[in-house]
């Protein structure tokens, strides 16, 4: 008897191991610890289309963030701020059609960053979007009923040529930022940095192994402190927007000077 019991867990211990290989969702997968970027950045315009911040009088602010990424193949959004009307609003008067978006990216779950994209994909389905793993799956089942892609982010990936995501980085909430290869050097794009903006720098140059040419978006209202911070980590340019600030965006104006730019809505960045 007792030998017959030793074969049947020998059996088991044999079967459970099968298993444990079959079933990837089980198993750790190590995190990338570097992105590997094209040899020649490209050419890249940063379109603000939505943020509290207003550079274009003829738009319209509120409280949020969205950003057009323009790469030599393709438009990406970044962000698609707490209300699509405005959103699609202010596209519009930018000349940029809603359907030549091929890609979304949301940072975090927070409506201001969020909130219009349902009423985007009302116009544009044909998009894959790119969310924190993090997210509940409401929302990838609003996306998936109006018959768009969802791409779960967990890890640093690539996003499209030029653009890639840091992965999910600790807030709270999780948020993944993105990183864009220019010509001029690495861009980072931020929607509210609740890591915190000078995390994300470091982990940004961890993955990329290069310095960061110009960092964008909403830094979460650090201390003015933050400022030395970016010099100590060799950031060349700026333009902090939504979240950062006024206090704090004045200390990065009056420190960069000409390089500190003035992001807000309306606001177009040309590198080459």
């Amino acid at each position: 008897m007792s030998k017959n019991i030793l074969i049947i867990v020998g059996i088991l211990i044999l079967v459970a191991v099968a298993i444990w290989f079959l079933i990837p969702t089980e198993r750790t997968i190590p995190p990338e610890t570097s992105i590997e970027l094209e040899k020649e950045g490209a050419e890249i315009t940063l379109i603000s289309v939505y943020d509290n911040y207003q550079v274009n009088q003829n738009l319209k602010p509120a409280w949020g963030f969205a950003c057009v990424i323009k790469t030599p193949k393709e438009l990406v959004l970044f962000d698609t701020g707490g209300n699509s009307e405005i959103l699609l609003f202010n596209m519009e008067k930018m000349n940029i059609t809603p359907k030549l978006i091929s890609k979304i990216v949301i940072s975090h779950i927070h409506w201001d960053h969020v909130g219009g994209l349902e009423g985007f994909l009302e116009k544009n389905s044909n998009v894959s979007v790119f969310i924190p793993a993090s997210f509940p799956d409401s929302i990838r089942e609003m996306i998936s009923s109006h018959g768009a892609k969802f791409v779960d982010v967990s890890g640093p990936m690539k996003i499209s040529d030029f653009i890639y995501s840091t992965g999910e980085l600790y807030g709270p909430p999780n948020e993944q930022s993105l990183i864009v290869n220019s010509k001029r050097g690495v861009i980072v794009i931020t929607g509210c940095a609740h890591p915190g903006i000078v995390n994300i720098i470091k982990k940004v140059k961890e993955l990329t192994k290069k310095e960061v040419y110009l960092v964008v978006g909403g830094f979460h209202s650090p201390p003015v402190s933050v400022v030395e911070k970016f010099r100590e980590l060799g950031v060349k340019k700026v333009a902090p927007s939504h979240c950062t600030g006024d206090s704090v965006r004045e200390a990065f104006a009056k420190e960069y000077k000409e390089n500190f730019i003035e992001f807000g809505v309306g606001k177009i960045i040309e590198i080459k």
